[in-house]
């Protein structure tokens, strides 16, 4: 029970911090001003590790390789832990560890996009005015605008995040179908 608990727990932190570091890439990618709420928030979060790293990575055509390099950072410790707390020796492992590592750096875009995504769909119903809107609309637009052109208008509904969702959903599967027989557990 102790072992479940601290899996949760490690999964809930790193997820969220990995997010966060990916977040505050995808925010320079895209060019959300430095002055702006969420911005400001995630670089708060994260400053601790990327500002250092940046020292050293540079970044390149707009993409910010110090966030991205500390994001597979924390996906290396924290599989070092789940392998840790699943008992696997970790010398024996050490190739695996960064191909699970990578996969989980894909895995918290896809669900920092999925999330993201039903945040800018609530929104949109909810309080289109909302000073997050056009932050999410910029983060969210690369990814639903190529869907917006496939599919069908349905009279002012926008089916397109509901395809987006079930895209990563699948995507999701398949990722840790893939951790799962690296490693013989999910991560």
């Amino acid at each position: 029970m102790f072992g479940d608990i601290a899996r949760f727990l490690l999964n809930t932190i790193f997820t969220l911090f990995g997010a966060a570091l990916l977040l505050r890439a995808w925010l320079q990618f895209v060019r959300v001003p430095a002055y702006n709420p969420v911005t400001h928030a995630v670089q708060q979060v994260t400053n601790w590790i990327v500002l250092p790293l940046r020292r050293v990575i540079p970044g390149l055509r707009g993409i910010d390789w110090a966030s991205i390099v500390a994001a597979l950072v924390a996906a290396i410790v924290y599989v070092l832990l789940m392998f840790w707390l699943g008992g696997i020796d970790l010398v024996s492992q050490l190739p695996m560890l960064v191909i699970v590592a990578v996969l989980t750096v894909v895995k918290w875009a896809l669900n920092l996009l999925f999330w993201l995504t039903i945040l800018m769909a609530l929104l949109s119903w909810l309080n289109p005015r909302s000073p997050a809107m056009p932050v999410l609309f910029e983060l969210t637009a690369p990814f639903l605008n190529p869907l917006r052109r496939i599919l069908p208008q349905m009279g002012g509904l926008d089916l397109s995040p509901i395809l987006l969702f079930v895209i990563v959903q699948v995507l999701l599967m398949v990722i840790t179908r893939a951790v799962v027989s690296l490693t013989l557990f999910g991560i």
